[in-house]
């Protein structure tokens, strides 16, 4: 895919230098609010159905107006035309990743890839530098224009965070690794792993619920579920706009993340909890801690109690998460 155009002094020197005698794409132009844009022309790399194609940035968002939101969903589709793709994506970049990188970083980055995408790869290779390294390249011009280094030496690059995330990267790896030795040579049998989200319409807590459990999920290579109890206080009539673009927003997240969204209406959350763990075969039950709305409503309805003295007699466990 050709990249945006750079000179031999921009930070893109290295790449453009990489690319000589590659055959390249021409990217396609698309107009958006009074400029021209250019993107990943899709259609043409499918017409031309290439063995290989390198795609980077795998977390970029696509120009209002592109077939796909993002350029995961480009890569997808590429797949499912038989073509493969090799892609690059950074750590903090992962669905899964979030909070951990937030409580390293302090940043929030909005630019992100569900985990699902990453178990899809046939291989997954860790590119890594050191921090002393990569902090020598940044001071060299090799990653940003000069005027965007000091910024980036107080935020993002410090010498400690670097550290953690190469820690969560290798990780992940690992677990990749771990995952595809337990796919391609079996040695023992395992319990098939089945987990099951509990949330509720509190934005943060929600969020949080379904990204581990995914987590867990994909640690386990098994099927999950996420479940939304509808109580009477939170029909469409009672609960405020803003908590219901929350749970769209969730719902869309557990879709994204691999995950089989369930809906109920029901006054008690115990028994649709049970008999929604009965019928989807689940092993895990995952909810909240106590300080959330779910987990309240859990200890005011007794429904706690009930959960554990009915998990109590099954092969059921329960995950309370942080």
């Amino acid at each position: 895919i050709r990249p945006a155009p750079a000179s031999m002094d921009s930070p893109r020197a290295e790449t453009i230098a990489l690319l000589d005698g590659v055959p390249l794409i021409a990217r396609r132009s698309i107009y958006y609010k009074g400029a021209m844009m250019e993107e990943m022309d899709l259609q043409e790399i499918i017409r031309l159905h290439p063995e290989l194609v390198i795609v980077d940035e795998l977390a970029h968002t696509n120009v209002p107006g592109s077939k796909n939101e993002k350029r995961w969903q480009d890569v997808v589709e590429l797949l499912n035309a038989g073509v493969n793709v090799l892609s690059a994506v950074n750590i903090q970049h992962i669905e899964g990743m979030r909070d951990a990188v937030e409580a390293i970083t302090q940043i929030e980055v909005k630019e992100r890839v569900p985990d699902k995408v990453l178990r899809m790869a046939d291989e997954v290779v860790n590119i890594d530098l050191t921090a002393d390294e990569l902090i020598a390249r940044l001071k060299a011009g090799k990653i940003y224009e000069p005027d965007k280094v000091a910024m980036a030496l107080n935020h993002f690059f410090q010498p400690e965070k670097i550290l953690q995330l190469r820690e969560l990267a290798l990780r992940e790896v690992a677990t990749q690794v771990e995952q595809k030795i337990d796919r391609d040579m079996p040695t023992k049998t395992h319990r098939s792993e089945r987990f099951l989200a509990c949330i509720s319409s509190n934005s943060e807590t929600a969020g949080r619920v379904i990204r581990k459990t995914g987590r867990l999920a994909a640690y386990y290579h098994s099927e999950w579920f996420v479940l939304y109890v509808q109580t009477p206080r939170e029909d469409s009539g009672r609960i405020d706009l803003a908590k219901q673009r929350h749970l769209l927003n969730h719902f869309k997240l557990a879709t994204q993340l691999g995950a089989e969204l369930i809906q109920v209406q029901d006054e008690d959350i115990a028994k649709v909890i049970f008999e929604t763990a009965a019928q989807k075969k689940i092993t895990t039950v995952c909810i909240g801690k106590p300080h959330f709305n779910l987990f309240r409503v859990i200890l005011k309805s007794a429904v706690f109690h009930r959960l554990l003295k009915v998990l109590s007699t099954t092969e059921i466990d329960i995950v309370i998460l942080s």
